[in-house]
């Protein structure tokens, strides 16, 4: 298969994705539910449309000329072991491998099982010749590398068992935004989307804000009121009535606008329903203190991106093709096998 034809695979799956008629993603969006409630038909149409957009031609091609991709390549054995915080979350892992050309071993995470296996078996209608280079495996033994996700603690198992061998292992992290006085309602309701999506699951998702004054939170809780609906997903209500009892009864600090729950901390990642808030005194205490954090945020975002590094409000859950997770070049790794 020539990296011609890999390419164009791909930019095909894109195209079947635009093209799924409302019947089609119904029965799709009811089976990914059915696995995993977390996965509401909104949040499944969200990453389906994220795909989407990467597998734009101009994007992917884009993305790959930085790369001395070719058709002479001798496949080797990458095995994948995938997270499951966000439907399809291992697609960005396993199309890098497919697309240098090497042969990618799957470890399905058992809360993401249905939409990867779509996502695959539609890749290969698309072209048949994936088939002999998709593998799902439930033990990952035997291979030539590794590309492997998860918590802290799993990643200490999974050093131990791949780090022997060339590997990535990624372990947690989390996003962050950073507010400066100059935001507005608007703002604030896009900056809701970074944290609410995937119901803050996802390691772009932002768990923790830094502001110039503790009364921006008190108007980012005033400015999202009409996020409530997200109390009518059981297990996020759970997880707020749980938390929110617990601050209680152990009398803490804290916010609560009826649906989010926000209390100061020096920590970075936050309970499902709650979100952590410090406060910084001017940009070179805010730099000190990211830069402490570095190996544990994922994403910034910033009004605007004012903050060099950060993305706008709004597009935590939006990363381009060539974002890769913990900074780490994919591409470049499996090209060095």
């Amino acid at each position: 298969m020539t990296l011609h034809d890999r390419i164009n695979s791909f930019i095909a799956l894109g195209k079947r994705i635009k093209q799924l008629t409302p019947e089609e993603f119904d029965e799709l969006a009811r089976k990914v539910e059915n696995h995993n409630n977390w996965f509401t038909p909104d949040q499944t149409r969200f990453a389906l449309n994220h795909l989407e957009e990467i597998l734009q031609e101009r994007s992917l091609v884009q993305w790959l000329k930085r790369y001395p991709l070719s058709d002479d390549i001798d496949p080797k054995k990458v095995g994948i072991m995938m997270a499951g915080n966000i439907p399809a979350v291992g697609f960005h892992d396993l199309m890098t491998v497919l697309l240098s050309g090497h042969d990618a071993h799957v470890k399905l995470s058992s809360s993401d099982r249905v939409l990867i296996k779509w996502l695959v078996r539609e890749l290969i209608t698309m072209n048949p010749a994936f088939a002999n280079k998709v593998f799902f495996e439930d033990f990952l033994k035997n291979k030539d590398a590794y590309i492997a996700t998860g918590s802290d603690n799993s990643a200490r198992y999974f050093d131990y068992y791949f780090g022997k061998y060339p590997s990535i292992i990624r372990k947690n992290r989390t996003s962050v935004a950073v507010l400066d006085g100059s935001e507005t309602k608007r703002d604030f309701q896009d900056l809701a989307r970074d944290v609410f999506q995937y119901f803050g699951l996802g390691c772009r998702n932002v768990s923790k804000f830094y502001v110039k004054d503790p009364d921006q939170i008190k108007e980012f809780l005033d400015a999202i009121e009409g996020v409530q609906p997200l109390l009518s997903h059981h297990k996020y209500l759970n997880n707020y009535e749980y938390n929110k009892s617990i601050y209680l009864v152990n009398r803490e600090k804290h916010l609560d606008n009826g649906f989010l729950l926000c209390k100061e901390s020096k920590e970075l990642v936050s309970p499902i329903a709650v979100l952590y808030y410090e406060v910084y005194q001017d940009e070179a205490s805010l730099k000190s203190k990211l830069e402490d954090n570095r190996d544990k945020i994922q994403c910034m975002v910033s009004n605007g991106a004012w903050l060099k590094g950060s993305v706008a409000f709004g597009q935590a859950q939006k990363p381009g093709v060539e974002d890769y997770a913990d900074h780490v070049d994919t591409m470049e790794f499996l090209l060095s096998l």
